[in-house]
């Protein structure tokens, strides 16, 4: 599919704020004072930032409200809703932690149970989608979460739990990619499922149902070589797991190498990211005769 910067930005940016709210709300790590300030501010602001990136991916961004009304059913709108939820029932125990030193337990408890929540959401408006098989797996939401626990411990810098956690990173994006390739062939969807036209035979395109661009052909069909795919898989190991944890554990201790460590993550999560969506097949490509792993 389309890789759009925008819902890259919102879905990695997003996911790190909310994974650094969720420590700070669960108290896994209670600053007071001006490091509350900073702390809970780089939440929000990340939080914030990714969600407005995601505002501008709509076709009509003022029609924004509307997205917290269909939360009966839909992913994105639970999405939305939960992550005012979290904003909301953290921003007393961040105040109470900058202003008096003493945190409100009970809100910041539910604030970072609905944080992770919501980057479960995020996560689940992919999962759902049985017409892109590589993402209707288990391991594309077990990466999203991980990926956010994992921004969080660095930017909290909890140096050997944010060790821990990109190694489970690693293990489960390799696990991902892996299974992924092999999704879409155990799918069963062919060229004739996708035109009805199976039970007459062996099909083969004559030629494209379009002769330019269209939408379905923009929007669902981007295809990636596989060896160009491999190149950035190796890329997003090493950016976004090996450099970061070999670097906190040559300097654990120094702020320098953390935050290092940190940028060099966020880079190769965006870069992953972008290979998320840059290789989910949707089954419309068949109709069309394009078939990424032909490439």
């Amino acid at each position: 599919m389309h890789p759009a910067p925008s819902i890259i930005a919102f879905t990695v940016l997003s996911g790190i704020g909310l994974g650094l709210l969720a420590f700070l709300g669960l108290g896994v790590i209670v600053p007071t004072g001006f490091a509350a300030f900073l702390l809970f501010g780089l939440g929000y602001g990340l939080t914030l930032v990714g969600l407005a990136a995601s505002a501008f991916h709509l076709g009509h961004p003022e029609r924004a409200l509307k997205a917290f009304s269909q939360w009966r059913t839909s992913w994105l709108s639970r999405e939305a809703v939960l992550a005012t939820a979290a904003l909301v029932f953290i921003a007393p125990h961040a105040a109470a932690l900058v202003f008096w030193g003493r945190p409100l337990v009970g809100f910041g408890i539910i604030g970072g149970i609905l944080a992770l929540q919501t980057v479960l959401a995020t996560a689940m408006i992919y999962a759902q989608l049985r017409t892109v098989p590589r993402w209707n797996h288990w391991s594309g939401p077990s990466v999203f979460i991980l990926a956010s626990l994992t921004g969080g411990a660095l930017l909290t810098g909890m140096s050997l739990a944010a060790q821990l956690l990109l190694a489970w990173l690693a293990l489960t994006l390799v696990v991902h990619w892996l299974l992924g390739d092999r999704l879409f062939e155990r799918n069963g969807s062919t060229m004739g499922s996708a035109t009805g036209l199976g039970a007459r035979g062996t099909l083969r395109q004559l030629e494209p149902p379009h002769s330019g661009q269209n939408y379905l052909l923009r929007e669902m069909v981007h295809v990636v070589g596989r060896k160009h795919a491999l190149t950035l898989r190796i890329i997003t190991l090493v950016l976004a797991c090996i450099l970061p944890s070999l670097m906190l554990w040559l300097a654990p201790t120094s702020l320098a190498a953390l935050a290092i460590a940190t940028l060099t993550h966020v880079a190769g999560m965006l870069i992953g990211r972008w290979l998320f969506f840059a290789q989910a097949e949707h089954v419309v490509g068949l109709y069309y005769g394009q078939h990424q792993s032909a490439a």
